[in-house]
């Protein structure tokens, strides 16, 4: 009898603690259900500008490793983000944001100014773009050693090499070339740069008409008479395989080069001072920029990856390309360079962004989709500028090149 009460007392008490265990264990799954909104990163009541730079600081916590690095690197695609970050910053004064762009300069700027990782041997325009950064920071702080950094920045402008008529080689090793990119790596910068620290009014004429130069020249030399777009590269020199043995040009108009060419023209202009003769010139241009651009927008509202042969098979619809052109009608509109006509182009365009190249994780965490990873011309391996070369190039989503613009197209266009 005394055992079965032992058996019966222990019986009891398994079935007591399996009780307590499923209660707890329903208590647990209880607390998720009853507040999803726990897991939620980027909430979706926010401006698309604001909820895109969460989602950005979310995949990329360190602004140093922006583009999918291992290591932090001084880079164009961490001052292209770091400047839309600005702009978010300004609008909602929200300290996080303040304090991943400082990070970033922070980390990669010691004591001395010395900027680490970039080689001034280099000469590569694409380094300049992050000085954007140190143009703001040191407004703000008046670190010394942010200004010695912008002072190397600019030495770099001094000492560029150039083609025969005054053109900036893209890079050291890339002998004799002028890329679209380069005209928005470098000139906003310079212009900025020249218009805060330079005193002596002769001499900043003469950066300022060395500046027009570059829109000059970039025009003579890549622009086509036919379509009225802009080809990727030049090459003075006709030795590089992609050159056209005539012109010098390469093959074909890749969308974000004409993208960046676009937001150069509309981000120089901030900083050319008003009675610059260069002005008018640059309006021009970009006026003629947007009647052709405008030719090849797709019923979608985007643009193809190769402008103008979207009925080629393998061009697709591309993210950055098209950011970039929104970002550049709506602004140009905005600062009345445009006709209000491109208001309803940058109006469409954007939806199709949204439509199309959008999407939305559980946790709030935007993707913008669809994005070219990379594309150049010559280097090892050697990047011929085919169509086919453009179009298989690595696509991949929330490539910086991509969403550094759609938060930029987002401002203007205060979504």
């Amino acid at each position: 009898m005394k055992n079965l009460r032992t058996y019966i007392s222990i019986c009891v008490l398994i079935i007591g603690l399996s009780i307590t265990s499923c209660k707890e264990a329903k208590g647990e799954s209880k607390v998720v259900q009853e507040d999803p909104k726990a897991s939620i990163i980027v909430p979706e009541n926010l401006k698309w500008s604001e909820r895109m730079l969460m989602s950005e600081i979310e995949r990329f916590p360190d602004a140093t490793k922006l583009d999918f690095v291992d290591k932090p690197r001084w880079s164009y695609t961490n001052g292209l983000v770091l400047s839309a970050a600005i702009k978010v910053y300004e609008e909602t004064k929200k300290q996080e944001y303040y304090d991943y762009i400082y990070a970033y300069a922070d980390d990669l700027i010691d004591s001395t100014g010395t900027i680490k990782t970039y080689s001034l041997e280099d000469q590569n325009l694409d380094m300049i773009k992050s000085g954007d950064v140190l143009l703001y920071l040191y407004d703000k702080t008046k670190e010394e050693r942010f200004l010695k950094a912008m002072q190397i920045l600019s030495s770099q402008m001094d000492s560029q090499p150039r083609t025969s008529d005054g053109g900036f080689w893209h890079k050291k090793r890339y002998p004799y070339q002028m890329w679209l990119d380069g005209l928005y790596m470098a000139e906003p910068f310079h212009a900025h740069y020249t218009n805060i620290f330079e005193k002596d009014a002769q001499e900043a004429k003469k950066i300022y008409d060395d500046i027009l130069l570059q829109f000059d020249l970039i025009q003579k030399h890549s622009h086509d008479e036919k379509t009225g777009l802009l080809y990727h590269g030049w090459d003075e020199s006709r030795e590089q395989k992609w050159a056209d043995k005539k012109t010098g040009t390469s093959p074909h108009f890749w969308s974000r080069a004409m993208g960046w060419y676009g937001m150069a023209m509309v981000d120089v202009l901030d900083f050319l001072p008003e009675d610059h003769p260069g002005r008018e010139r640059i309006i021009t241009y970009l006026n003629q920029f947007a009647e052709a651009v405008t030719k090849y927008q797709d019923s979608t509202g985007l643009w193809y990856q190769v402008l103008d042969q979207g009925d080629r098979e393998g061009n697709y619809l591309e993210a950055s390309g098209s950011s970039m052109f929104t970002y550049t009608f709506a602004k140009g509109v905005h600062k009345g360079y445009l006709p209000e006509k491109y208001m309803d182009i940058a109006e469409k365009a954007y939806s199709g962004i949204l439509d199309n190249l959008i999407s939305i994780e559980d946790n709030g965490v935007v993707n913008l989709n669809k994005v070219c990873g990379v594309a150049g011309l010559g280097g090892d391996p050697y990047r011929d500028g085919s169509y086919e070369y453009y179009v298989n190039e690595i696509i991949r989503p929330n490539d910086p090149k991509g969403t550094g613009p759609f938060i930029l197209a987002s401002l203007e266009l205060n979504k």
